[in-house]
């Protein structure tokens, strides 16, 4: 019985070195929401900074154009909101008032 105590309490001892010691695993990436623009048209930025706001404007999204949002997991930013456009298939920020239709397509 003694035996099996220490075994299992080296096992444990063992395995927390081993957690603590492993790199900290990427958090998995959330698929985002299928929504369309609701704006007649919406500027598509590059990156959104604190600072100084949205920068490098990518193209401007019409009316219906197919993007993805999930809201609470893909970050808003003073109204800017993370976004994928299914079009060209790449990450930006939209205005978030801009994003709607969800699950519509």
């Amino acid at each position: 019985m003694r035996r099996t105590a220490r075994i299992i309490v080296g096992g444990v001892a063992a395995l927390g070195l081993t957690v603590a010691g492993a790199p900290a695993a990427a958090a998995n990436p959330v698929v985002p929401r299928h929504a369309v623009i609701v704006c007649q048209t919406a500027s598509f930025y590059e990156n959104y900074d604190s600072a100084a706001g949205p920068h490098r404007l990518k193209r401007v999204l019409t009316y219906g154009n197919k993007v993805g949002h999930t809201p609470g997991a893909h970050p808003v930013y003073n109204g800017w909101a993370a976004t994928f456009d299914f079009g060209p298939n790449d990450w930006g920020f939209v205005r978030f008032e801009c994003i709607g239709g969800y699950d519509s397509w």
